[in-house]
């Protein structure tokens, strides 16, 4: 049987996808599930204090959160996004995210064409 073409996780298995990342103390914890010039899928766990600075991607980004909640900075606007919620990125506006708390996320990036 053929493994896929997605990494880092079992296949034909249900998985808890927060289980799948470990809080760590001053750290930013990720785990690539995919990575392609048009999509990329990972897994983070951010311990309190950690953030994702501000930056600009080419890709629209959905942010789902597994557990806990997020400070999410999108331009100017900021955003509370907690466990269950979701809010898209979008491409080539500067984005970031803090943790006020710890927590977890699934961050799917969708680019158009080639781009990286």
């Amino acid at each position: 049987m053929s493994k896929g073409i997605m990494k880092n996780i079992e296949f034909s298995k249900v998985l808890n996808l927060g289980e799948l990342v470990i809080y760590q103390e001053g750290q930013v914890v990720s785990r690539t599930i995919a990575q392609f010039p048009t999509v990329s899928i990972t897994l983070f766990a951010l311990a309190q204090g950690e953030g994702i600075s501000a930056h600009s991607a080419p890709g629209d980004a959905l942010v789902q959160i597994l557990d806990g909640e997020a400070e999410v900075t999108i331009d100017d606007k900021v955003i509370t996004v907690k466990s269950g919620e979701s809010v898209v990125m979008p491409a080539n506006i500067p984005h970031g995210l803090e943790a006020r708390s710890a927590f977890k996320m699934l961050l799917t990036v969708v680019k158009t064409g080639g781009s990286k």
